[in-house]
């Protein structure tokens, strides 16, 4: 079965900051901490505002205004890396530094970036067979030095986008160095272009899922690790020491930083409002996406190996081909669990059965 929007392109801003956090800090934080994290808070908002008044336009005119805001940009080429020069949303993507098969340049975070798309592309390449995130070549465009001392990380529905980090919240050109954000970030284009997963409530904690699923496979597959020696973190080290280890942990929901609020059974499900309150999360998108975190990185256990090579193949099949914009909790459960056993056979299928059971979605 063939996603119908396979092609598709619906933009959603997705940030790798998760907004209760920023929200907390924003009055529970240190003068410092506050100060940037309503710096965080407020740029994030601005741009989601201006996708979605020019998302409206462009379904009145029947336009193209993604093409508006980020035409000119593409080189033709794989990868492409541009430094924002410490400007904000109109200056996108900024000036164009490294192009696809261009040298090392002298700024780390251009090379941190490249480095990081290209490997995403080939793991997708190479274990999937997937030409990039659409399926037919789509450019990773990057950007850089977005805003000053920005603490947060995005992709903005039609390229990649860093911001420093103030050392306040996240280390200075730590967004950058982290692989699985890198990774995580670019497979929100991919749910885009296939199952389209509405950011919201459990269809959007699903989509932050997938992000967080792949961006650890493509760390795991980049250092050589098994299911069983990878720690799950998303984010490690990218944090100031003073806040917490990472900014998820998919093995143990709740205990990436101090304050984390992810769930990892649905006794503990937080049903949140979609409102404009970053405390809320879009409906809890960042906060429950813990459940189907867990429950991947237990079926990636129980299956054994290295989780790309079963695990990641089924949740890659279940995305690409099974899932739709509303797909709820259950509805994905059910999903990996019919095609573990189309992939694999019923020893598989048991396991991601009895993974989504661990964690209260099916029973």
């Amino acid at each position: 079965m063939s996603r119908i929007h396979e092609g598709t392109h619906t933009p959603t801003l997705c940030s790798i900051a998760p907004p209760d956090l920023l929200a907390r800090l924003a009055v529970e934080g240190t003068p410092k901490q506050r100060e940037a994290a309503v710096r965080a808070l407020a740029t994030s908002a601005a741009i989601r505002s201006q996708r979605a008044v020019m998302g409206q336009l462009g379904r009145r005119l029947n336009v193209d205004t993604g093409a508006l805001l980020d035409g000119g940009r593409e080189t033709g080429e794989r990868l492409s890396v541009y430094d924002n020069q410490k400007q904000g949303r109109p200056f996108l993507p900024g000036v164009l530094v490294r192009g696809w098969g261009k040298p090392p340049v002298e700024d780390k975070a251009v090379n941190e970036a490249y480095d990081g798309s290209n490997t995403t592309y080939e793991f997708y390449r190479d274990l999937f067979g997937r030409n990039s995130l659409d399926g037919a070549g789509l450019e990773l465009v990057s950007t850089v030095h977005y805003g000053v001392a920005f603490d947060n990380a995005f992709w903005d529905g039609s390229q990649m986008v860093y911001g420093d980090g103030s050392g306040r919240i996240f280390r200075v050109g730590g967004l950058t160095q982290s692989l699985d954000v890198i990774a995580h970030e670019l497979t929100h284009g991919i749910t885009e272009y296939t199952a389209g997963l509405a950011y919201s409530k459990q269809s959007g904690a699903l989509n932050e899922s997938f992000s967080d699923v792949f961006g650890s496979l493509v760390k795991q597959y980049s250092l050589k690790q098994s299911a069983a020696d990878a720690n799950w973190l998303i984010g490690e080290g990218i944090l100031v020491p003073g806040l917490g280890t990472a900014l998820r942990s998919m093995l143990n929901p709740g205990t990436a930083y101090s304050g984390d609020q992810q769930p990892g059974h649905m006794d503990q499900y937080k049903d949140l409002p979609d409102n404009n309150d970053p405390r809320n999360d879009n409906g809890g998108v960042h906060i429950n996406s813990g459940i189907p975190n867990r429950a991947f990185a237990l079926a990636a256990l129980a299956l054994g190996g290295n989780a790309w090579e079963k695990a990641g193949r089924i949740w890659y099949q279940a995305l690409t081909t099974r899932l739709r914009p509303t797909t709820q909790f259950d509805e994905a459960a059910h999903a990996t669990v019919d095609v573990a056993g189309t992939l694999f056979g019923a020893a598989e299928q048991e396991a991601v059965h009895g993974a989504w059971k661990d964690v209260g979605v099916l029973s």
